[in-house]
């Protein structure tokens, strides 16, 4: 869709100029001492980006450098984009929220449900009712998340082989269908919990829509919106452009676990909880999509009142994720912050002890991405990084005051 680029003065749209570029200065000391390798920040308000920078390399080896169309992991950045895929469906009367799962994937008839034990030998009994769409949606499934090490579910799921990753030689269905063999952390409905629930919901998609997921995605929502370089995996043509992974080694200093995405080039599930690649041109346009209310250029992808359905706080009594959740793998408090159909969403921002604004709907990635989208400002953000796990170091915390402070009307 173009060279990306700032389109407009930031005065013109209630930014102080200076006070945005606090964003760089802040960061920069991040790749200059050795904690991030490089990044890039963009924000946009009402529909113009305001300021777009970039600082240090996409591959620290070679020290090329981090550019306007680098491509990066953007892991859980990925579960907005399956839940827009899911309710493009139900719009369409492919299902109701309420639909037990097991209706479309039969191996999740039958649930049961952790009591006591160890992982090896674990205690179980039957769930009092279904998993239902909502639940996969909002993450109260009573699924979890191999690498989060809380509970013993956790322990069960890395003995099966979802730890980091999924079992090798699984496709999309066979990684669904092993899942649906292990045990609930808890009766749907009853608690929240960080999980594969959107893989799941993935392969939801794949059957309702009679598409793989990556076709799915390419035809309904990349190709319309023109994200031309977001998907599952990387030509070699593409492979200078892609970011490489790191992780911190223990002084404070980012080290390689994986050269230039070597593991998007062969064929794995389709994850549709992490698996996606996408650069900031591209995301920005899935968030200004959903800024305006599900369209952009004439390409509608959801009716307005889905987008702001969606982006309410779904779970039960207004709690927000402190209240209902279990503990998340995260960097960040989720006091004030309640979820919705697959963001989070602040409720409170002086409990949530933030400057955003209540109605903001956010989320982030394994490897320290995030966005957000404030509605009441007109504001979308995307930073992209490539640090793994997302709680090493103040990242989200910090950009999001330091985007804040620079509004000025």
């Amino acid at each position: 869709m173009g060279e990306l680029k700032v389109t407009c003065d930031p005065a013109e749209v209630g930014f102080d100029a200076e006070r945005l570029r606090r964003i760089d200065r802040h960061f920069a000391a991040y790749v200059d001492d050795g904690r991030l390798p490089g990044w890039l920040a963009l924000v946009s308000r009402r529909g113009e980006i305001a300021h777009l920078s970039t600082y240090g390399a996409r591959d620290l080896a070679s020290t090329a450098p981090v550019e306007t169309d680098t491509l990066f992991r953007i892991y859980s950045m990925s579960k907005p984009i399956t839940s827009v895929a899911a309710m493009m469906l139900y719009e369409e009367g492919a299902f109701e929220l309420t639909d037990p799962v097991s209706r479309y994937i039969p191996a999740f008839a039958g649930m049961q449900v952790y009591e006591q034990g160890p992982a090896m030998k674990p205690i179980t009994r039957p769930a009092a009712g279904p998993i239902r769409i909502w639940h996969l949606l909002t993450h109260t499934a009573g699924l979890v998340y191999g690498f989060q090490h809380v509970s013993v579910v956790d322990e069960i799921y890395r003995a099966a082989g979802f730890d980091r990753s999924t079992p090798k030689g699984l496709d999309l269905e066979g990684m669904v269908d092993r899942l649906a063999g292990l045990p609930l952390l808890f009766e749907p409905g009853t608690q929240w919990n960080y999980s594969v629930a959107t893989d799941v919901l993935g392969r939801l998609v794949e059957v309702v829509s009679g598409q793989s997921l990556d076709r799915f995605f390419a035809e309904r929502i990349f190709e319309p919106l023109g994200m031309n370089d977001t998907g599952f995996f990387i030509d070699e043509g593409d492979a200078d452009r892609m970011a490489s992974l790191y992780m911190p080694d223990g002084v404070g200093h980012a080290v390689p676990v994986d050269m230039r995405g070597s593991e998007f080039r062969r064929p794995r599930a389709l994850q549709g909880g992490a698996g996606l690649i996408s650069t900031a041109g591209d995301y920005h346009r899935f968030t200004q999509m959903l800024l305006r209310g599900g369209e952009l250029d004439g390409v509608r992808l959801l009716g307005s009142r889905t987008v702001a359905y969606m982006t309410r706080n779904h779970l039960p009594g207004a709690a927000d994720l402190d209240e209902f959740g279990r503990p998340v793998f995260a960097e960040v408090s989720y006091a004030g912050v309640g979820f919705g159909l697959g963001f989070g969403v602040v409720q409170d921002a002086v409990k949530a002890r933030c400057l955003g604004s209540e109605g903001e709907y956010l989320w982030g990635g394994a490897a320290s991405t995030a966005f957000w989208v404030d509605p009441a400002e007109q504001i979308t953000v995307v930073f992209l990084t490539q640090l793994i796990p997302s709680s090493t170091h103040p990242i989200r915390t910090r950009l999001h005051q330091l985007v804040t402070q620079a509004l000025t009307d």
